[in-house]
Parts: C-alpha cells; sequence; structure tokens
C-alpha cells in the first residue's frame, strides 16, 4: 500500500484539534476528555499510530467511555451536549491514532463535523469562531490533497506546491460562497438545547461581592480588566464612557473593621420593586458575564424594578426567580456561570422620597458609629464643615476635603487595629472603601444619616452597548436628604474611580470585546430581521442631507448603492447560469468522460485483463508495476484523463485522437508479441490474469 502523505495527516490532526477546540472553549468539557485528546492529538502529530496496534483494545475502552457516559448523563450529573461532545473527542482521537487508511480518514474528518456542530450548542464566541475558521480551512486542504495524492501513481511525487495555489483559490471562493450563503438563506431561530455560558474573556469570578466589606488590605480587584456585564440603556446616552454608578448593595453597620448588614429574604418574585417608578424610567438589558462571579443583580443608581432573569446553567437555559435581601440586595435563587435580566432604574435627578418609607430603628442605624471611634475623627469632621448642617451641602464639602488632602492607592500593606484612623491620620492614602468609609463615618459624626453604598462605576461604550470591568469596582456614600431620600456622594478622586489596571491591557481587550461584540450581533444573534434590514437598507432611498430645502423634490432614482447591488447580483447570477449550463448541457456527454470509454472500448477488445471494479488509474498502476509495455502508452494517456476530467484543463483539439492512436499502436504491438511467441510461453498479459 502506498504510505500517505504526512502533510495530509498533519492538516487532517490539525484540523480535528481545532474542531475539539471549538467545543474546549466553553470550559464545560470535563478535565479527563482534554487530557486524552491532547495526549493523542500530540501523539498523532508526531506520527505514533498506537491504535493501529491495538485496535480491538481502544474499542473497547470506548465502549466502555460510551456507558460511564450514559451513567452521567441518566444520573443528571452531566448534560446531555457536553456528554455527545466529550464521546465525539474521543472517537476522533481513537481515528487519529488508527492506520491511516481511507476509512479513518472520512471518520475523523466526520467526527470533526460533529465536534464543529457540538462546540456550536456549548458556545457561540469569537473563540469558537477561530476555531471554526481553522477547522474549516485545514480539513479542507487534507481532503484536496487526498485527492491529488490519490490520482497520482505509485513511485512518483506528489506536487504538492503546483497544486496548494488552486487549493487555496477554490478554498476562498468556498469561504466566499458560504458566507454569502450564511447573509443570504432564509433565517430559522429556534432555542438551542445545550448549554450557552456568556462569552468574554475568562470566567475566573472576580466581583468581590460578600456579604461583608472588611476596611483594609490592598485593592487588587481594581486592576482586572476582566469584562463582568454588559448593558443596553434605554434611552442610549450615546457617550464614549458612562459617568454612573451600577449599584449592588448598601451596608449600614459599621464595627470598627468591616460593614455589614442585615441579611435575610424578604420575598422571593420573578420582579422586585426596590422604590416607586417615576413618568421616565432607564431601561437596561443586562447581561452578567462569567467573570462576575456572584448572584447579586447590578443596576443603575437609583434602581426602581428589577427582573425577568434567565440563568445560563451547565444543563441549560431557564428562568430565575429573584430574591430581596437585606441593604436593598437582589439575588438570583438558581445559582449559573451567567445570566441576563432586566433593570428599570430612576432618572439621576429623581426624587426617591425613600426616606418617608425608613422605620426609626433604620434612621438610628443611618447614624451609628462604632463604640471605639476614635475621637479625631468626629473633631475633623466638624473642623472641615465650620457648622454646616445642610446634609447635602455638608456631605460634597467633607467629600471635597478628602479627594484634596488624600492621596490614592492600591498598596495597603498589612492591617492596623483602626482601619479609619489609619487612614486619616497616619498614612493618609488609600482606596475606595477607606473614602467611602471615612465620608460616612465623618457624616454619621455630625448627626446626618449616611450609608456605604458598593458596586461598580463608569462603563465603556462598545457596539452599541456598555461594557464594565472587574475593576471598575467601587464603593461610595449614600447621603440622606430630606425630601430627596438617599443621595449619592463619592469622595474617591474622580481620576481613580473606574478600573486602575494596564492602559494597553484594557486597550487590547476593549478591541477584543469590540470584535466580539460585532461576531455576536453578525453571526450569533443574525436573524430574519437583520436580513431585512440589510436588504432594505441597500434599496432604501438616501436620508435628505442636513440643511437641504424642504421643499426639494427627492430623487426617483434608486441610491448607487442599489444600482452597485443589482450589477453584483446581475453578475453572480451570468456566472451561474454559465457554471449550470456547462455542466447540465454536457454532464452526460463529458469530453473527458467520452474520452474514457474510448479508451476502455478499445482495451476490452483487445482483451486485456481487468480485475473487478479496477479503474483506469488502477490498471496503469498496476502494470507499471508489473513491466508491461502498455504502462508506457497508459500512463500519460491516464495523467491526461484525470486533468481533464478534475483539474480544468481540457483536452486540445486532436490531443484525444492523438492519444488513442498511440493506445492503438502499443495494442497492436502487445498482440503482435502474443501472436509470434510460442504456444507454452506465457507473456506479462497472461501472468497477470
Amino acid at each position: 500500500m502506498k504510505r500517505p502523505l504526512r502533510l495530509r495527516l498533519v492538516l487532517r490532526d490539525l484540523a480535528a484539534g481545532s474542531a475539539f477546540g471549538a467545543m474546549a472553549v466553553s470550559g464545560q468539557l470535563p478535565l479527563w476528555a482534554l487530557g486524552l485528546f491532547l495526549g493523542a492529538l500530540v501523539l498523532a502529530l508526531c506520527d505514533v499510530r498506537l491504535v493501529a496496534r491495538h485496535s480491538r483494545l481502544s474499542a473497547l475502552g470506548l465502549l466502555v467511555a460510551a456507558v460511564l457516559l450514559g451513567l452521567q448523563l441518566t444520573s443528571g450529573a452531566m448534560n446531555a451536549v457536553v456528554a455527545a461532545c466529550s464521546f465525539a473527542g474521543l472517537i476522533a482521537a481513537q481515528r487519529m491514532l488508527s492506520t491511516p487508511d481511507a476509512a479513518a480518514e472520512g471518520q475523523t474528518h466526520l467526527t470533526g463535523l460533529l465536534m464543529v456542530a457540538g462546540g456550536a450548542a456549548l458556545s457561540g464566541d469569537m473563540t469558537y469562531a477561530l476555531c471554526l475558521i481553522a477547522f474549516g480551512v485545514l480539513a479542507s486542504l487534507s481532503l484536496a490533497l487526498g485527492v491529488v495524492e490519490a490520482a497520482v501513481p505509485d513511485g512518483e511525487p506528489v506536487p504538492v506546491r503546483a497544486v496548494m495555489r488552486p487549493l487555496s483559490a477554490g478554498l476562498a471562493f468556498a469561504v466566499a460562497g458560504a458566507v454569502a450563503f450564511f447573509v443570504l438563506f432564509p433565517r430559522l431561530n429556534w432555542a438551542m438545547v445545550g448549554p450557552r455560558s456568556a462569552p468574554g474573556l475568562g470566567a475566573v469570578s472576580s466581583a468581590g461581592y460578600s456579604n461583608t466589606v472588611r476596611l483594609g488590605g490592598a485593592g487588587t480587584i481594581k486592576g482586572n480588566p476582566r469584562v463582568v456585564l454588559r448593558a443596553t440603556l434605554t434611552p442610549d446616552p450615546e457617550r464614549d464612557a458612562l459617568d454612573a454608578y451600577w449599584v449592588g448593595r448598601t451596608y449600614d453597620t459599621f464595627d470598627g473593621m468591616e460593614w455589614a448588614n442585615v441579611v435575610g429574604a424578604k420575598q422571593t418574585e420573578r420582579q422586585i420593586t426596590l422604590r416607586p417608578a417615576s413618568d421616565t424610567l432607564l431601561h437596561q438589558r443586562i447581561e452578567l458575564l462569567p467573570a462576575y462571579g456572584a448572584r447579586t443583580l447590578i443596576a443603575l443608581e437609583m434602581p426602581s424594578r428589577l427582573g425577568n432573569a434567565m440563568a445560563h446553567t451547565p444543563t441549560g437555559t431557564r428562568s430565575s426567580p429573584v430574591q430581596l435581601q437585606g441593604g436593598g440586595e437582589v439575588r438570583f435563587t438558581i445559582a449559573a456561570p451567567s445570566y441576563t435580566y432586566e433593570a428599570y432604574s430612576l432618572p439621576p435627578d429623581a426624587r426617591t422620597g425613600m426616606s418617608a418609607g425608613l422605620v426609626q430603628a433604620e434612621r438610628d442605624q443611618l447614624l451609628a458609629v462604632p463604640e471605639h471611634l476614635d475621637p479625631r475623627v468626629a473633631r475633623l469632621a466638624a473642623q472641615v464643615l465650620q457648622g454646616e448642617k445642610e446634609p447635602l451641602a455638608a456631605a460634597r464639602k467633607l467629600a471635597a476635603f478628602l479627594q484634596r488632602d488624600y492621596a490614592y492607592t492600591l498598596e495597603q500593606a498589612g492591617t492596623p487595629e483602626d482601619p479609619l484612623a489609619d487612614f486619616l491620620f497616619v498614612r493618609k492614602a488609600g482606596h475606595c472603601e477607606h473614602f467611602a468609609t471615612a465620608l460616612t463615618l465623618m457624616l454619621r459624626t455630625q448627626g446626618i444619616g449616611a450609608r456605604l453604598a458598593t458596586g461598580f462605576y463608569g462603563g465603556t461604550r462598545v457596539d452599541g452597548g456598555y461594557l464594565v470591568r472587574a475593576g471598575d469596582a467601587h464603593a461610595w456614600t449614600h447621603v440622606l436628604v430630606p425630601g430627596r431620600g438617599f443621595v449619592t456622594v463619592d469622595a474617591t478622586p474622580p481620576s481613580n474611580r473606574t478600573s486602575q489596571g494596564s492602559v494597553l491591557l484594557e486597550k487590547l481587550l476593549a478591541f477584543y470585546e469590540a470584535v466580539e461584540a460585532r461576531w455576536r450581533n453578525s453571526v450569533v444573534d443574525y436573524s430574519f430581521r437583520d436580513q431585512f434590514e440589510l436588504a432594505s437598507a441597500l434599496v432604501r432611498p438616501p436620508r435628505r442631507p442636513a440643511g437641504s430645502p424642504a421643499n426639494e423634490a427627492p430623487s426617483r432614482l434608486p441610491p448607487p448603492r442599489a444600482w452597485v447591488t443589482a450589477a453584483v447580483v446581475a453578475f453572480v447570477v451570468w456566472r451561474a447560469a454559465r457554471f449550470a449550463s456547462r455542466w447540465t448541457g454536457r454532464a452526460p456527454t463529458l469530453e473527458a468522460t467520452r474520452f474514457l470509454d474510448r479508451v476502455d472500448a478499445l482495451l476490452q477488445r483487445a482483451h486485456v485483463p481487468r480485475m473487478e471494479q479496477e479503474t483506469l488509474e488502477d490498471l496503469t498502476t498496476r502494470l507499471a508495476r508489473e513491466g508491461h509495455p502498455l504502462a508506457l502508452a497508459l500512463t500519460p494517456l491516464t495523467r491526461r484523463y484525470l486533468e481533464a476530467r478534475f483539474g480544468g484543463r481540457a483536452l486540445r483539439e486532436g490531443e484525444a485522437e492523438h492519444l488513442l492512436a498511440t493506445l492503438r499502436r502499443a495494442l497492436d504491438a502487445e498482440a503482435a508479441r502474443r501472436a509470434a511467441k510460442p504456444a507454452g510461453q506465457a507473456g506479462p498479459t497472461a501472468r497477470a490474469s
């Protein structure tokens, strides 16, 4: 048997690896499946085919793996799509390590297609797209080289360099056709049966939410560039960067070291109303990514209503009720890597009226200070305020003082016994929790109610929505203002409220997120509505330019883009018609096929023996191996037939007759030699039979 082309096998194995990567990027495959496939891929690339010597043992291993996966599936420990993807990876690994014959080739590529389909069910992010493209390119090149290799007679080198250029051109044409098919083919939307984690770089939990906020330590989260939240706002502020606070929960009890609140479920509903709505509300469609890592709902201040939540769990997407906790925190009742939900918030200038709904115990808690609070805190607050008693004015005065006289830093080595006094009178530097705690406690010492709020600050605009990073985590102060309710006052210097990570890294991640958002909008969420809008945009008359006269009559001619589109469509239709007419008109009597029929007729009349189902290529290869004289005439004839039939090099005028005449002379010469031999001798042809 002819040894397979090494390059083709490498391309095949890399294509299978890319298909497996399309599933692995979801992060939902078990570790043992990842380890087994990666080990098999390394062995295959090193041309170590273990299964070729232990085929029965490997088949038994696949059977055992199928039984174990079935048990996990029936017990509910594994999702059906994850189980199917894991088993597909095992089959691909077994086929890559088996004897590289035609059956293994086809099965490996077929399993690759199944793995790509499984990856689409597990994940739809841009990393999957890269794996999909890599699989398509590598598998196509491997299959094409297989066709070329089969057409080359034994002993002759495969012209890899000569065929790579036309193969690459054909591959580019195929990709363009696939893109056009995707764009133009009517959309069919359905709910995916598999689990779908929200995309994003990494899934490391980094929101930092807990039932308490402990003062002190380094603010490491401020340097984390991971995107934790995506939001679409209505009405859209259309700003590159939001100057907004995303609140998650508040704290009203400080013991000198940490903030806490009364934790307990008050109600569980599909929607939670925190405060009365106004005539105008800010609507938010929010997606919490796996990097968020918490169950607290986030919304723009001041949230009025939260709900309609969907939890994207490892076993699928399902609706999640939400639960109201202490401190105004709303939590998902279902634990999941990612969530989507809706929120409505009051506009920034709205009067919440929350002060009227507070009971006396809650008002007292907003004034409580630790039992052993350093007395210098109250004296410093009184010195700065100089008699100012109006809550909002006093809070802003203290915030300006802290921003002016204190430095922002994330380096906080050690944990002092009194972190607030250490910040105010020793280090005079800290991060947002120090500034917010100082402002809140200084207000309380002057009889002004205040509490600590935590969440995120800011938001970067990307493709019509806003991204919030883990480094945007923030703490600030809510001041209780009579008649207005709680008002946000932030003592942290404005330049230090957002992420404090590397600017270069944030720009790179922002570029990635922008491309990924475009991928999600243009591919993952591409729908029939998008097709309709695309078609409408091509033929819709252009908008009237700003400043043009109102009485100017609009042009009745289609816009230039409509003419261009029509020309492109006409050209494509013309080329497709020519291609179809060439194949439909000549398919029954293709010149190369007619040429082959005439060759077969000559060989049959000359009684050249052929094995059952033996093609012309196989016959030529066999005769060349046996040293038969007819091989000299059949080899160039066979090569020209393959070129004319599959290589796009049509037979020139008179070339077929010349090749057939050469074959006739060779057959006549062979017949004469057989007739001249004594009856007892057997020539090569007789031996071949």
